[in-house]
């Protein structure tokens, strides 16, 4: 019989064998587990030149034609190692064509047109020559913008893969050209895909101009950017960024140059219309849903990356001038609120935002260098990527190297690339032959390492949209998706919430049933001419139960729209004035009019105007009602107007009571925190119908 001392024994001898037995087998199904292959999902292909190559199970596009999987081509991989990869097969003129971007034309429709049927509008434009027509004021500007190259030589010469296109087509035009520029991307040695920037496609704007934003595009047309501010509704805003962002990626265009987080603390600035207004922290909250809207919570397939602009914010111009002039490159900041100008691209960092812009301005004044801030790097090294912690792709403005040159005239165009670098900026916009960056690298001015730096970010933006899988798009789907019905309903209603009643006299609004209107726009004159235009409406597409007459002595009311607009750039450095005759806006005709029959004074704000010259407290004529729009239609004025819709619109900054007041203003305080008495009307003001 077995004694217990020997029972005792074995038990253990079986309790270690045991255990030893359970820990092999965990180590084999750890084992199995870690050399298991992971399951993926096969992405779509787009390939016109490109072989496709099998791994695994799955295909992958053979870019550099080699019969191999390299480490790029492998969608697989993380974005960081695809852009190693790619990156150590670039050569220097590769990686220098690769850190500019300029504009890039289409054929366009009306050379197709004359060329009676020998080219398409989409066709790769061969002959792009320098508009500097001298009755253009713009001359110059868009002179450097267009390089007087070929398609041809920007993609194969220059090694070009990123391009602004400012032209304004049809979605399926954008988006055969898009496939033709690609196709030939393609076959080139590496197989880099371009990717494609544009400037905002999707608002109605009066002050549109080149460079900044396109007008009356085929693209859905919501409010201006100070519109969607004064609807005062975050998830409207974050509809109308996911409905542009679908229609972007249906054309082809993978990245905006938008949009502006600056704060319109100065009103005398020429671009305020493209901002949310003046107060820093809603024109944070809705920076935010801009950034989730267009590209999502990280960048994927679908998304379309935004270049934030202009850091650290350019509402704050000296005097009100713009800074693409030498007399407005000086920004101030008087009040000391320069990190208040900070606040919505501090949001827009949070939300991930794809890269940012820097502003021609020189901060003066402060403890930053006093240079372009482009060039600056106590401003994008220090406070962008440190104090923020930017870590994303810095685009600089167009053209800070050659004519926007603040701060750094008297460096040589190599200095000003290295300073540039150095600083931190990551792909100079306005430039297309790469060879004086080229240069200032086989010179020694500045590090290889700063190049690989840049290059990196940028191929990794492109691998995480997916543009090296499939960077072409279905130009049928294109046309019915950009700017179908159901789009264009959801822009209605955001139409109508924008639009801001400031004065009801005596109850005078909504309008009754059967009230004849005599309805006009009057707008500011254009570009080469004297005087401005008067349009009277003669039809309306809505019923709205008023009936539209032809003159002022047919009508019950007058309602008079009035469209002021300032040239993007005052070309004299002359005090800017914002009273509405300084505009082009026949006044008298307005005050005529008005002493004659009631009138709804509508004022389409770009600017926080100046009115008096036409209503004020003391002085309001026949004026019974008073509104203000940012880029809306007649209908959806007439239905405010008439109370088929209720007006919720609220002012996005404060206007002021005078031009004395403009004068007396601080650069960088906005209108709200201004001294008493500033305002005529003020922000967040604004009136509904009681119901």
């Amino acid at each position: 019989m077995t004694s217990p001392e020997t029972l005792l024994s074995n038990l253990h001898s079986f309790k270690k064998s045991a255990g030893t037995y359970a820990a092999l087998l965990l180590v084999a199904f750890l084992v199995a587990a870690c050399t298991e292959k992971p399951s993926y999902t096969q992405p779509e292909l787009g390939t016109r030149s490109a072989p496709l190559i099998e791994a695994d199970g799955y295909q992958f596009k053979d870019l550099n034609k080699n019969g191999a999987l390299d480490k790029y081509e492998d969608w697989r991989l993380p974005p960081e190692e695809r852009s190693s990869d790619l990156l150590s097969k670039m050569s220097l003129e590769e990686k220098a064509g690769f850190m500019v971007i300029n504009s890039l034309s289409m054929l366009g429709s009306r050379k197709a047109e004359m060329s009676g049927g020998q080219y398409a509008a989409s066709d790769l434009d061969e002959g792009q020559v320098k508009d500097d027509r001298p009755a253009n004021p713009m001359a110059n500007f868009i002179g450097g913008m267009n390089a007087a190259t070929s398609t041809m030589e920007r993609v194969k010469d220059f090694h070009n893969r990123h391009f602004i296109l400012r032209l304004n087509e049809p979605a399926n035009v954008i988006a055969e050209w898009n496939n033709k520029l690609q196709e030939l991307c393609e076959t080139e040695p590496l197989g880099i895909p371009a990717i494609i920037t544009s400037n905002p496609r999707n608002h109605i704007s009066s002050n549109a101009s080149v460079g900044t934003a396109l007008d009356a595009t085929v693209f859905t047309a919501w409010p201006g950017e100070l519109g969607l501010s004064a609807t005062r509704d975050l998830p409207l805003i974050r509809e109308f960024a996911e409905v542009s962002h679908q229609e972007w990626r249906a054309a082809g265009i993978r990245k905006g140059y938008m949009y502006m987080a600056d704060v319109a603390t100065e009103p005398r600035w020429s671009r305020v219309n493209g901002t949310f207004g003046e107060n820093p922290e809603w024109v944070a909250q809705i920076t935010k849903e801009v950034v989730l809207g267009f590209q999502g919570q990280q960048l994927g397939a679908e998304s379309i990356a935004l270049t934030m602009k202009h850091f650290p914010g350019g509402g704050s111009g000296k005097g009100g001038q713009d800074s693409h002039f030498d007399w407005g490159k000086e920004q101030v900041f008087p009040g000391g609120r320069f990190y208040d100008n900070i606040l919505p691209f501090k949001a827009a960092i949070d939300a991930g935002v794809s890269s940012i812009m820097p502003y021609y301005s020189m901060p003066v004044g402060t403890k930053y260098e006093e240079v372009g801030y482009a060039f600056n790097k106590s401003v994008i090294t220090d406070v962008l990527r440190g104090e923020f912690g930017f870590k994303g792709i810095v685009n600089t403005d167009t053209g800070p190297l050659t004519r926007m040159v603040w701060g750094v005239e008297d460096l040589t165009l190599q200095e000003r690339y290295k300073k540039a670098l150095e600083a931190g900026s990551n792909i100079i916009s306005g430039v297309s032959d790469p060879a004086d960056l080229i240069e200032v690298v086989n010179s020694g001015m500045v590090d290889i390492s700063l190049i690989d730096r840049s290059v990196s970010l940028l191929l990794k933006e492109k691998f995480e949209l997916g543009i090296f899988e499939n960077p072409y798009v279905d130009p049928a789907a294109a046309e019915k998706i950009v700017g179908n019905s159901a789009f264009r309903e959801k822009a209605s209603l955001a139409l109508r919430k924008s639009i801001v009643m400031l004065r009801n006299e005596n109850g005078s609004l909504p309008i009754q049933a059967n009230t004849k209107i005599y309805f006009e726009t009057i707008e500011s004159p254009g570009r080469g001419q004297e005087t401005g235009k008067t349009n009277v409406l003669s039809e309306i597409s809505d019923s709205t139960g008023i009936e539209l007459v032809a003159t002022p002595d047919e009508a019950d009311l007058a309602v008079q729209w009035v469209i002021p607009s300032s040239s993007l750039f005052n070309s004299d450095g002359a005090p800017i004035s914002l009273s509405l005759s300084k505009t082009g806006i026949d006044v008298s005709h307005i005050n005529k009019i008005a002493s004659g029959i009631p009138t709804i004074l509508v004022i389409d704000y770009s600017n926080p105007w100046v009115i008096n010259e036409v209503f004020n407290e003391e002085n309001k004529v026949n004026i019974v009602g008073v509104l203000a729009t940012f880029g809306t239609t007649p209908e959806a004025l007439l239905d405010v107007i008439t109370g088929k819709f209720n007006p919720a619109g609220k002012m996005p900054f404060s206007t002021p009571i005078s031009d004395e007041a403009v004068t007396n203003n601080l650069e960088d305080v906005p209108g709200y925190l201004e001294a008493p008495g500033y305002a005529l009307f003020n922000y967040d003001e604004g009136l509904s119908y009681k119901k």
